[in-house]
């Protein structure tokens, strides 16, 4: 998300840099370009006249202490601004009421809310530690019951079972006694969508609101359809209590300009975005570090808490042991550092986070692909023990039968081969007397993620 507006905002930087002092001149033609930046990336209007304002009374005439040169403060304006317009810090869910805590989702249809509720589920299980309960009141949807079903059973969420010929707000009902009985922490409840906004619709929610009482009532809505995301969830909170939203399909965004409205025209937090297909892809909104990646600083502080999630600590530790007492770095150990890197999840999502990011040509980016790796894989499974033991045995006949056996090409092995080389030849540097904290330090801030020791 926000790869356009980085992109544009970056450059308008660079052209402002060298000034000795911000002032009307210098930065008249670096917000115009940070308002067509803006525009561009689907931000409503009003909210672009009122940023800009912002940011032109706070980076005018603003001197630059020490060596920041003038793009650097402007970046230090920008990045605050953007912050203070996506609502300063991350609003969590109040889970501080009596269980269990009522979560209703409101959408409309196709803006991800059976997925998301599955993923919300599953980030309430493994994160905060609440048993869950799932219910879907999606009754001209038969598919949505048994989807949300399906996904609940993937997460290991309770599930409330539901039927098309019963009142949403019946069954909202039976599922909060049947939570209270069960002693669940939490009750997520799946609502009907509907293509576009109706008066049928916004009757029924709000008697199904009525019904439970929910602590919550998110709103989740899609990312891509920018602008008109913040105009829909101003016209659900116009009908419905909302104190929250949760923005879908945001790996598919590059624009942003939902994130960057929704805030301002609604007056609600968002609270969630979803970052992918998975159950896993739900992510907690920082607004300052997203703010951060929009200037192209990235976001270390989450990528360090995926790394914490998402690593398996013991395998890396091992490995470290390995390296310490000088045995070999295998095809096997490759195949394992290859795993903790699919693992970590949407590769383009984790690269956004690096700082930086934004100054590496695409064409490099596009070398990272999360199905070469699952390929990378499929080579090394194709292998017998003895040769991702002894990889210098893997010649022509072997290269054709593992190409064979993974549905690759021989160079596609090649390709793997040298890669692994590389890597083995860096871990052998680490055997060597007085190397090992040399190599680290060297490491430091350069392996992927996953791959660090």
């Amino acid at each position: 998300m926000f790869e356009n507006l980085t992109e544009r905002l970056g450059q308008t930087l660079k052209n402002i840099s060298g000034q000795g002092r911000l002032s009307d001149n210098n930065i008249k033609d670096a917000l115009r370009e940070l308002r067509m930046a803006l525009l561009e990336a689907d931000v409503a209007l009003p909210v672009v006249k009122d940023f800009i304002e912002q940011v032109r009374a706070k980076a005018v005439g603003q001197d630059v202490i020490g060596s920041l040169t003038p793009g650097q403060a402007l970046i230090k304006v920008v990045r605050d601004e953007l912050t203070a317009l996506m609502g300063e810090q991350n609003e969590s869910l109040n889970l501080r009421a009596a269980p269990p805590v009522v979560v209703l989702m409101a959408g409309l249809q196709g803006s991800g809310k059976t997925t998301s509720v599955a993923k919300l589920a599953r980030l309430l299980k493994e994160r905060e530690n609440k048993k869950v309960m799932v219910v879907s009141c999606d009754v001209y949807r038969p598919a949505a019951i048994e989807q949300l079903k399906t996904l609940a059973d993937e997460v290991e969420a309770n599930f409330f079972p539901s039927d098309v010929k019963q009142k949403p707000e019946k069954i909202a009902a039976n599922a909060l006694k049947q939570a209270r009985k069960q002693g669940m922490d939490v009750l997520l409840i799946d609502t009907a969508g509907r293509l576009h906004i109706d008066a049928e619709m916004m009757s029924e929610i709000k008697a199904l609101h009525q019904s439970v009482e929910p602590t919550e009532t998110l709103f989740v809505v899609d990312s891509m359809t920018g602008q008109d995301a913040a105009n829909t969830a101003k016209a659900f909170n116009d009908a419905l209590p909302l104190t929250g939203v949760i923005l879908t399909k945001t790996d598919g965004d590059a624009r942003g300009g939902a994130a960057l409205s929704v805030r301002q025209i609604t007056g609600k937090p968002i609270k969630f975005m979803g970052v992918g297909e998975k159950t896993t892809a739900l992510e907690p909104f920082h607004p300052e570090r997203i703010a951060s990646r929009i200037i192209g600083q990235g976001d270390v502080l989450s990528l360090i808490e995926e790394v914490e999630r998402k690593v398996d600590k013991d395998k890396a530790q091992k490995l470290a042991k390995k390296m310490v007492k000088g045995k070999g770095f295998t095809l096997e150990d490759f195949a394992a550092q290859l795993e903790q890197m699919r693992n970590m999840g949407n590769l383009d999502d984790l690269m956004n986070k690096i700082p930086g990011m934004n100054q590496v040509p695409q064409a490099v980016k596009n070398q990272v692909d999360g199905r070469q790796l699952v390929r990378m894989e499929a080579m090394i499974s194709s292998m017998t023990p003895h040769e991702r033991r002894f990889p210098a045995v893997i010649k022509g006949s072997r290269k054709r039968r593992i190409a064979g056996g993974s549905g690759t090409q021989v160079q596609d092995v090649n390709k793997m081969l040298k890669q692994f080389m590389q890597m083995q030849k860096m871990m052998k540097q680490m055997k060597k007397k007085g190397n090992m904290a040399r190599m680290m330090q060297g490491l430091k801030g350069k392996m992927p993620p996953g791959m660090s020791f």
